[in-house]
C-alpha cells in the first residue's frame, strides 16, 4: 500500500489515513510517501519514496531493529517539537488552551543515561543481552548504545558473561544496570534459577575479575559486593537500595531541582515544606538545605536509605514518612502547614493526592511527571480547586524516545477563588 505521513503520534510512529482509517508506521516522518506492509492499523515501511526533509541519519547501528529509540531519525528541530507537543497535546485534551505556557524543551547529551534495563537470553550456549525489538519478544543483542554512560557500554561483554554463569540453559531474565560513584550496581531479576554454593562462588569470581563493578544482586539476594554503591544529592550521600527508583540522567535530575526550586526560591527559611513520594531524596534533600522538609515514601527500602541520609549535617530538618499517598493522600488539613508541596508520582500519577490539594491552602504547587496525560489530569484537578498553572517545563530524559519528564508550576492566587 502507498501511504502519505501525516503526523507524528504519541509513540512518536508517522500517522497516514489509508481510506478513512489511521495506520501507524514506525520510523517514518511527516511529508514522507512511502509503501508499507499493512495489518490492521500498524505498517512497516518497506521504501520510502519521498523522504522528509526533516530526516537525518540515525546515530546507532542498531536503530530500527532495537526497540529501545523511536526518533533517531528525525532532525532536531523536528524532535524538539514533538516532545513540547506531547505535553501541548495532553493539557489541550483537558481544557487548557494557553500553549506559552509550555516552556522550551531542556535536553540532556548524549552518553548520559546512568540507569538501563537489559533483556538477557540464553538459549543452550547461546547468549543475548540486549533490548527488545519494538512489539517484540525477540532480543535484539547491542554492543553500542548512544545514550548510555561509557561505563555501561564497556560492561556489556562482562553482563555476557555473567549470563552464562546463573541462567539455566533456556532463560530470560533482566538486568538492572546503574552506574554510580563505586561502579556499577547490577540487579538480575527473574533468574529462575538458584543461587547455590557453586554458582554462587562463580558469580563472586566475575564480580572480582570485572573492573567497574561494585555490587551483584540476583532476584533479590546480594550475591557479592566490592562496595556499597551510594548516589548523591547536592552533595548528600544516600546508599542505593537495589532496583531503587532513580532518575535515569543526572542532568535531567539537575534540571528538575533547579526548575523546583525556581518555584520555591522566595521562600523563607521558616516555610515548610512536602516533597511527595519523595523516593530517595532527589528533592527533599535540597531543599531541606534551606527549610524544613516532610519527605514521604511508600517504598521500604527508599525510606531507610532517606532517614540515614536526613542525619547529615548542612540540612535544616528532614522528617521522612512512610505512607501510601495512593491510598492515603495528605488531608487538606495535614498540608496547612506547608507554604509549598512537590510531588514526583510514578507514571500513574498521583489523582488521589492531587485532588486533596486541590482542596487545601497550600500557596504553591510543583508537580513532576513522566506521564503528560496523568499530568494533565491532576492539573485539570488542581486548577478546578482555584490553583492557576503558571508554566510547563518540558525535559528530554529520555533520548530518541516518545517520552518526555515535565515540571509543572501551580500557584494559589492570595484571594481563593470559588470553585
Amino acid at each position: 500500500m502507498k501511504l502519505s505521513i501525516d503526523s507524528l503520534g504519541s509513540q512518536g510512529e508517522g500517522v497516514a489515513d489509508a481510506g478513512g482509517r489511521k495506520v501507524f508506521v514506525p520510523y517514518t516522518l511527516p511529508g514522507e510517501r512511502i509503501d508499507a506492509d499493512v495489518s490492521g492499523e500498524r505498517g512497516v515501511a518497506t521504501a520510502i519514496e519521498t523522504p522528509s526533509l526533516e530526516r537525518v541519519a540515525p546515530v546507532c547501528p542498531h536503530f530500527g531493529a532495537c526497540g529501545g529509540c523511536a526518533l533517531q531519525h528525525a532532525s532536531a528541530p523536528l524532535y524538539r517539537r514533538f516532545k513540547r507537543d506531547q505535553l501541548i497535546h495532553a493539557l489541550r485534551s483537558r481544557g487548557f488552551t494557553d500553549d506559552g505556557i509550555v516552556c522550551d524543551l531542556i535536553v540532556v547529551p548524549p552518553a548520559s543515561r546512568r540507569r538501563a534495563t537489559f533483556s538477557a537470553t540464553r538459549e543452550g550456549d547461546d547468549i543475548a543481552i540486549g533490548y527488545h525489538a519494538a512489539r517484540s519478544h525477540t532480543v535484539i543483542a547491542i554492543a553500542a548504545c548512544p545514550i548510555l554512560r561509557p561505563a555501561i557500554v564497556a560492561a556489556l561483554p562482562a553482563l555476557h558473561d555473567l549470563a552464562f554463569l546463573i541462567l539455566s540453559r533456556r532463560a530470560t531474565a533482566e538486568v538492572h544496570v546503574t552506574d554510580t560513584r563505586q561502579g556499577l550496581d547490577i540487579v538480575v531479576t527473574g533468574a529462575g534459577t538458584e543461587i547455590n554454593a557453586t554458582r554462587r562462588a562463580a558469580a563472586g569470581s566475575w564480580l572480582a575479575r570485572s573492573p567497574g563493578i561494585a555490587r551483584l544482586t540476583v532476584d533479590g539476594e546480594q550475591v557479592a559486593a566490592k562496595l556499597a554503591p551510594t548516589v548523591e544529592f547536592s552533595g548528600h550521600a544516600v546508599a542505593l537500595p537495589p532496583a531503587s527508583f532513580l532518575q535515569a540522567v543526572p542532568e535531567a535530575e539537575a534540571a528538575m531541582v533547579a526548575a523546583v526550586r525556581g518555584a520555591l526560591g522566595h521562600l523563607k527559611g521558616k516555610d515548610k515544606v512536602a516533597d511527595l513520594f519523595a523516593g530517595l531524596g532527589a528533592f527533599a534533600l535540597p531543599l531541606a538545605a534551606h527549610n524544613e522538609v516532610l519527605a514521604v515514601e511508600w517504598d521500604k527500602a527508599a525510606v531507610a536509605a532517606l532517614t540515614a541520609a536526613a542525619r547529615q549535617p548542612g540540612l535544616r530538618k528532614l522528617e521522612v514518612l512512610r505512607r501510601d499517598l495512593f491510598r492515603e493522600p495528605l488531608s487538606a488539613n495535614e498540608l496547612a502547614p506547608f507554604a509549598a508541596v512537590v510531588f514526583d508520582p510514578p507514571r500513574a500519577g498521583a489523582e488521589a493526592q492531587a485532588a486533596a490539594l486541590a482542596t487545601s491552602s497550600v500557596p504553591i504547587v510543583v508537580a513532576v511527571s513522566c506521564n503528560p496525560a496523568t499530568l494533565a489530569r491532576d492539573a485539570r484537578t488542581l486548577v478546578e480547586g482555584g490553583y492557576d498553572l503558571r508554566s510547563v517545563t518540558p525535559i528530554d530524559q529520555f533520548l530518541y524516545s516518545a517520552h518526555v519528564e515535565a515540571v509543572a508550576v501551580f500557584q494559589r492566587p492570595k484571594t481563593r477563588r470559588s470553585r
